[in-house]
């Protein structure tokens, strides 16, 4: 009889490039305990490099410093890091941020008996090293095709940030307002400074945001929000 320890070993380890399907790859993902990253895109495997401080891990908190305010303030939302969202047979991305709707009120996704996302996040944000990445190729059209409802990727070489609404079975690019900020179409008060996020200029951030969690629109996503969560209780 072959043991669990020896059943792992015969299992091929991920490499960058694998063609694989989805049970394949999360049979070998699960097989690599060790493995903080790997994403299936169109059925290819990406597996993260070493991440840096500047070009990575300092914007992703500042997108979950601002992405987890909006949560705190929105009964009803949830807030995923790093988290493996099965898309479908060949995409299971792992995205930086994820904000979606708990399906007792509303929201596009379920979560599996093992305690997978499955389905497409209301809003997805990735932090990408270049606006060549896959970030904005193959993963944006899948995160499209899915439903994903808005895309934000943040290009820390250009320093430059896209903010991608579903419009007409594609994306469009949303754009600041006169004052600079960016309003979620979907999420109402999610509010960005853009020019502050990308300078670091997080006060500025989260005052802004704080003007949209006040807005009559939050206000009634929220009362919107309650009252579902009540229904379901």
């Amino acid at each position: 009889m072959v043991s669990t320890s020896e059943s792992k070993r015969l299992i091929p380890p991920l490499e960058n490039g694998d063609r694989l399907s989805r049970f394949e790859f999360e049979r070998r993902y699960e097989a690599m305990p060790y493995l903080k990253k790997a994403e299936l895109v169109e059925g290819v495997v990406y597996m993260a490099a070493a991440l840096r401080l500047r070009n990575h891990g300092e914007p992703h908190a500042n997108l979950v410093i601002w992405l987890g305010n909006y949560k705190v303030a929105t009964p009803g939302a949830v807030l995923a890091d790093n988290t493996t969202v099965r898309l479908d047979l060949d995409n299971e991305p792992q995205p930086d941020v994820a904000l979606f709707l708990d399906p007792g009120v509303g929201g596009q996704v379920r979560i599996s008996e093992d305690d997978y996302i499955e389905g497409a996040p209301e809003l997805i944000a990735e932090v990408a090293a270049s606006s060549a990445a896959y970030d904005l190729g193959d993963k944006k059209k899948a995160y499209r095709r899915n439903g994903v409802r808005e895309y934000i990727v943040w290009q820390m070489f250009e320093n430059k940030l896209d903010w991608f609404v579903s419009e007409n079975d594609g994306y469009v690019n949303l754009t600041p307002d006169t004052a600079g900020i960016i309003r979620s179409r979907i999420f109402p008060g999610l509010w960005l400074a853009e020019a502050e996020l990308l300078a670091g200029n997080m006060q500025q951030v989260l005052a802004v945001l704080q003007t949209g969690l006040n807005s009559a629109e939050h206000l009634a996503f929220v009362q919107n929000l309650s009252d579902k969560l009540q229904q379901s209780e």
